[in-house]
C-alpha cells in the first residue's frame, strides 16, 4: 500500500545488511521520500512524479542517458538499487525499456518495494545479487546501458573496482551503448583516478563529470565514470558537455588531455 504523510508512519526505520535504513516523507513534497542508510542520505524519489530529480548526481546520469544512449527503449543493468530513483525515472523517460535491477541487500531491497512500490513492477525486474557476478555471468553485448552505484556504506565495494569488472561491463555493454559509475571521493581522489584509469584500459571513449570543487581537490563529493565505444570517439562526448554546461551547478567534464592529466594525478 502507498503510504502518504496522513497515514502510516512518519518515519520507516529498518535493520539491513549494511546497518540502519531509514525512510524520511519529504516536509515539503507529498509523496516523496528520502532514503538514509545509517544517517547518510542515500536516495531520494518522488512517488508521483519519478521525473523528479531531487540529487544532482542522479540529475547528471538522466542527462548523460539522454544525449548518449540509443533513443528508444532500452536494455538496462542497474547494479545497486538504492530507492530506485533512476529506474523509476527511465521507465516514464523510455517507455518500453527493460530494466534490471540487482541489489545485495535483500533487507533494503524488501523495505523498498514494500513502503516505496512501482507504478508498474512488470517494468522492472528485481533480484537479490552480487554486482560483480551478475555482471560476470551476463552474455555479450546484452545492455543498452549500465549503472554501476553500488557502495558499502560510503566506499565502493573492492569486487566492482577491479579491472575485470571494468573489462566485463565493456563485454556486456552493446556498441554505442553507455556505462556510468558513481563514485565517492575526496582529496587527493587517487581511488577516482584509479578506477578512470581502469576504465580507459576497458573502452575506447572515457569520461569525468563531478562538481568543479570536487575535482579540484576541495572536498569530498561524487563523480560520474562515463564510458562507452562510440561511432564518434571522443566526439560523440559533445553534446553531453553541452547539456551540462547548463547544470545549475559548476560542472566539470573531464575528457581527452583533460583526462590524461586527471588519471595521471596533480
Amino acid at each position: 500500500m502507498r503510504i502518504g504523510q496522513e497515514q502510516g508512519p512518519a518515519k520507516v526505520r529498518v535493520m539491513v545488511q549494511t546497518g540502519v535504513a531509514e525512510l524520511v516523507p519529504d516536509p515539503d513534497v507529498p509523496q516523496a521520500w528520502t532514503l538514509l542508510i545509517n544517517g547518510v542520505a542515500q536516495s531520494h524519489v518522488d512517488l508521483d512524479d519519478p521525473q523528479m530529480i531531487a540529487f544532482d548526481y542522479v540529475r547528471r546520469m538522466v542527462d548523460v542517458i539522454e544525449v548518449l544512449t540509443p533513443s528508444g527503449p532500452l536494455e538496462v543493468l542497474h547494479l545497486g538499487a538504492g530507492a530506485m530513483t533512476l529506474p523509476r525515472c527511465l521507465a516514464v523517460m523510455r517507455p518500453g525499456s527493460h530494466q534490471r535491477v540487482v541489489e545485495i541487500d535483500a533487507a533494503l531491497l524488501d523495505l523498498v518495494e514494500q513502503w516505496l512500490p512501482l507504478q508498474d513492477p512488470s517494468l522492472i525486474e528485481t533480484e537479490i545479487g552480487d554486482a560483480a557476478r551478475v555482471l560476470r555471468l551476463a552474455p555479450d553485448d546484452s545492455y543498452d546501458l549500465i549503472i554501476a552505484d553500488v557502495f558499502q556504506g560510503a566506499k565502493v565495494p573492492e569486487q566492482v573496482s577491479t579491472p575485470e569488472f571494468a573489462l566485463d561491463a565493456a563485454r556486456v555493454l552493446r556498441p554505442g551503448g553507455c556505462y556510468v559509475a558513481n563514485i565517492m571521493d575526496g582529496p587527493p581522489l587517487a581511488f577516482a583516478r584509479a578506477q578512470t584509469g581502469r576504465l580507459r584500459e576497458a573502452f575506447a571513449d572515457v569520461a569525468v563529470i563531478s562538481d568543479a570543487s570536487v575535482l579540484r581537490g576541495r572536498r569530498l563529493g561524487n563523480l560520474l565514470l562515463v564510458a562507452g565505444v562510440f561511432a564518434g570517439g571522443g566526439v560523440s562526448f559533445r553534446p553531453m558537455v553541452r547539456r551540462l554546461a547548463a547544470d545549475p551547478f559548476a560542472t566539470r567534464v573531464e575528457l581527452g588531455a583533460k583526462l590524461d592529466r586527471f588519471v595521471n594525478g596533480p
